[in-house]
C-alpha cells in the first residue's frame, strides 16, 4: 500500500500502460487498407496483423498470475512493458507483412501481460477500503483504450504513415518502464521449488490460440467450409477440455481454476463476457456503419465516440466511491445493461438520412453504460477472493472480457453477412420491371443523366448501376440495424440474470466494501 505522491505516480503509470495496450487492439483496424497497399499484401492476409495480436493477448492473460509469481511482479511488469515497446518498434521497422505479423504477436504477449498485472498492482497500491476507487480508476483504461484507438489511428494514417501507429508507443513505453522501476515496490520471485506446469501452458497456448484463429478468420473463410477451420475446431475442443481437467487435478496449475468456486467470480465472469461482447462489437459495428453507409472518415467516426468515452471516464472514479460506500454493485450493473440496450435500440432506428447529431445521445448511453458495467464487475469479480487469489481472479475476469470481444466481433460479423443475404433477397423481390415505383425511379435516373449530356443507352446502364448501388446501401443499412438490435436484446437479456442473483443470494451479496474488508 502506497501513499501521497508515490501512490499517484504509480496510478498514472499503470493507467497509461493499460490504455496503450488496449489502444493497440483497435488502432490498427483503420489502417489495414494502407498497410495492405504499402506491403503488397491482400486485405485477407493483412488482417493477420489484428489476429496475431488478439491471439497473443488471450493466450497470455490467464498465465499472468503464475508468471508474475514465478518471476516477481515488478520484474514481470517491467519486462512486459519493455517487450511491448521493443515489439512496437520492430513492427514499425518491418519490411514485409509476415515480419509485422510476428512482431505483433510479441507485442500482444507483452501487452496482454500488462492488463491483469496492472489491476493487481492497483489493488495492492490502494488500501482495502479504497479498492472500489481502484476498480474505477482501472476501468478508465478499459473504456478509453478501445474507443480512442480508431481516432488516433485515423489521425495518424491521414497525417503521417502507418508506421507511426507503432512508433508512438516507444516514448510512452520507455517512460512507463522507468517510472515502474523507480516507484513500484520490489517484489521477489517465488522461492518454492514447485514444478512448472508445462503441459498446462502447452494446452492453453494451443487451445486458446486455435479458438482465437477460428473466431478471427472464420467469417473470412466461410467457417466450416474451410478444412483448417474444422481441424482447429477439433484441436481447440480437445485441448480446452483436457486443460480444464488437468488444471483441476494437478497440484500446481498454471491457471488456478479453483478460484471459480467463488460464485461471485463465476457470475461476474459470465457477465464480463457479455460486457466484452457488447463493448468490442459496438466499436466494430459503429465504424463500419458510419464509414460505409453514412460516409464519414475514420477520424470523424472516432471523434463521434469521444463524448461518450469522456463521460464514462468522468464518472468511473465516482462509481468506485459509491461501491465503497456500500452500494450493491448489482444495481449499477442493471442500469449499465439497460443503458447499453438503449444504445443498441436507438441505433437500430437510424436510416440513410440520419445526421451525426443523432448519434450523440445513443453514444452517450453506450459510454455511460460501459462505465456502469466495467467498474462494478471489476470490483465484484474479486470481492470474495483471498488476497493471494486476487491476481488469478483478475486474470480470468480480464480473459473473459477479451474472449467476449473476440466472440462478439466474429459472431456479429457473421450475423451481418447472413442478414445482408436475407435483406438483399427481400429488397430485390420488390424491384421488378412491372413495379411502378421501380419504373418511376429508373425513369428519374435516366432523365437526369440525359439532361446532363449522357446518351440514352449509357443513361440506362448508369441508372441500373445507380439502382444496384442503392440496393447495396439499403441492404447493409438494414443489416447493421439488425446487428444493433441484436446487441440491444443481448444486453437486455442479462438484466434478469442480475435480478436472479440479487433474489437468490441475499445473504452473500454484502456490499463490496464489507466483503473485501473481511479479507
Amino acid at each position: 500500500m502506497e501513499t501521497g505522491f508515490r501512490k499517484w505516480i504509480i496510478v498514472i503509470t499503470i493507467i497509461t500502460s493499460t490504455i496503450i495496450e488496449l489502444i493497440d487492439t483497435t488502432i490498427v483496424n483503420v489502417s489495414i487498407n494502407t498497410m495492405s497497399g504499402n506491403l503488397g499484401a491482400s486485405l485477407e492476409d493483412t488482417a493477420w496483423v489484428i489476429t496475431s495480436y488478439a491471439i497473443a493477448n488471450v493466450i497470455i492473460i490467464p498465465m499472468t498470475s503464475f508468471l508474475a509469481e514465478k518471476i516477481g511482479r515488478k520484474q514481470y511488469y517491467i519486462g512486459s512493458i519493455i517487450l511491448f515497446t521493443l515489439a512496437s518498434a520492430m513492427c514499425g521497422f518491418s519490411h514485409n507483412l509476415w515480419e509485422l505479423v510476428a512482431f505483433r504477436f510479441f507485442q500482444g504477449i507483452g501487452g496482454g501481460a500488462l492488463l491483469s498485472t496492472s489491476q493487481s498492482i492497483l489493488f495492492e497500491t490502494f488500501p482495502v477500503k479504497e479498492r472500489g476507487t481502484a476498480s474505477g480508476i482501472f476501468s478508465l483504461g478499459i473504456i478509453i483504450g478501445p474507443s480512442i484507438g480508431p481516432v488516433l489511428g485515423g489521425y495518424i494514417v491521414d497525417n503521417l504513415s502507418w508506421q507511426w501507429i507503432f512508433y508512438v508507443n516507444i516514448p510512452i513505453g520507455m517512460m512507463a518502464a522507468l517510472l515502474s522501476y523507480i516507484y513500484l515496490k520490489p517484489s521477489k520471485p517465488s522461492t518454492d521449488n514447485r514444478r512448472i506446469d508445462w503441459l498446462g501452458i502447452a494446452l492453453l497456448a494451443v487451445g486458446i490460440g486455435s479458438l482465437q484463429v477460428i473466431l478471427e478468420r472464420g467469417e473470412t473463410d466461410d467457417w466450416f467450409a474451410a478444412t483448417y477451420i474444422i481441424v482447429l475446431s477439433v484441436i481447440a475442443a480437445l485441448c480446452l477440455t483436457i486443460l480444464v481437467w488437468w488444471e483441476l487435478t494437478v497440484e500446481f496449475p498454471v491457471i488456478n481454476l479453483r478460484v471459480l468456486k467463488s460464485t461471485t467470480l463465476s457470475i461476474s465472469a459470465i457477465m464480463t463476457f457479455v460486457l466484452g461482447f457488447g463493448l468490442f462489437s459496438a466499436v466494430f459495428v459503429f465504424p463500419l456503419y458510419s464509414q460505409r453507409i453514412i460516409g464519414y472518415s475514420a477520424f470523424q467516426t472516432g471523434t463521434m465516440l469521444l463524448p461518450g468515452t469522456l463521460m464514462a471516464a468522468m464518472i468511473s472514479p465516482f462509481l468506485g466511491r459509491m461501491l465503497q460506500s456500500g452500494l450493491r454493485p448489482q444495481y449499477l450493473i442493471i442500469i449499465g445493461f439497460l443503458f447499453s440496450a438503449i444504445f443498441g435500440f436507438m441505433m437500430s432506428g437510424s436510416n440513410l438520412e440520419t445526421g451525426g447529431a443523432y448519434f450523440f445521445i445513443p453514444l452517450l448511453f453506450r459510454g455511460v453504460g460501459a462505465a456502469l458495467l466495467i467498474v462494478p464487475l471489476t470490483a465484484l469479480a474479486v470481492s470474495e477472493l483471498k488476497p493471494s487469489d486476487i491476481p488469478q481472479g483478475a486474470a480470468l475476469n480480464n480473459m473473459m472480457r477479451q474472449m467476449g470481444g473476440s466472440f462478439g466481433i466474429a459472431l456479429i460479423n457473421t450475423y451481418i453477412a447472413k442478414r445482408a443475404a436475407v435483406n438483399r433477397t427481400s429488397l430485390i423481390s420488390h424491384i421488378t420491371a412491372s413495379d411502378a415505383v421501380t419504373q418511376s425511379r429508373m425513369q428519374g435516373f435516366i432523365n437526369n443523366l440525359v439532361a446532363h449530356g449522357s446518351n440514352y443507352l449509357r443513361a440506362v446502364q448508369q441508372s441500373v448501376a445507380a439502382l444496384e448501388n442503392t440496393v447495396v446501401r439499403q441492404t447493409f443499412l438494414l443489416s447493421y440495424m439488425d446487428a444493433f438490435l441484436l446487441l440491444s436484446i443481448l444486453n437486455a437479456a442479462c438484466i434478469p440474470l442480475v435480478l436472479i442473483t440479487i433474489k437468490k443470494r441475499p445473504a452473500q451479496q454484502t456490499p463490496v466494501k464489507m466483503t473485501i474488508s473481511d479479507h
